[in-house]
């Protein structure tokens, strides 16, 4: 924690990675990086983001609050579940994940949007 007040807004984030069918917006505060993922339909890991990571599976593990939409996810271990507009979710390394319906999904990360969608 700092010891300042601090203030930042996703209207004007401080750092901006697109990629196709989504973006990720980035603010720096507090000493921290928080994020917000935009991921249209037809969004997926594996075909919109691998090629930017280099990785088989997502390596960035999430501490995310879902506002909007529906997300699949599959784990390595072959476990999958759907993440909602309402949940809060840790997603540890190794998962790949897929918009589900035609509402974008969009969520607040405050652990792994820092290296989310760039190069490894």
């Amino acid at each position: 924690m700092t010891t300042r007040a601090e203030k930042k807004n996703f209207a004007t984030p401080d750092e901006v990675r697109i990629f196709p069918h989504g973006r990720v917006e980035l603010v720096n505060v507090g000493g921290g990086t928080i994020g917000r993922l935009i991921l249209e339909p037809g969004w997926r890991w594996s075909a919109d983001v691998k090629p930017i990571a280099g990785t088989e599976w997502c390596e960035a593990p999430h501490f995310q609050y879902v506002l909007s939409g529906c997300v699949h996810v599959k784990m390595a271990d072959g476990s999958e579940f759907d993440l909602k507009a309402g949940d809060v979710n840790t997603l540890p390394s190794g998962h790949d994940a897929w918009v589900v319906g035609d509402e974008p999904a969009v969520a607040i990360d405050w652990f792994g949007a820092v290296n989310y969608a760039r190069a490894a």
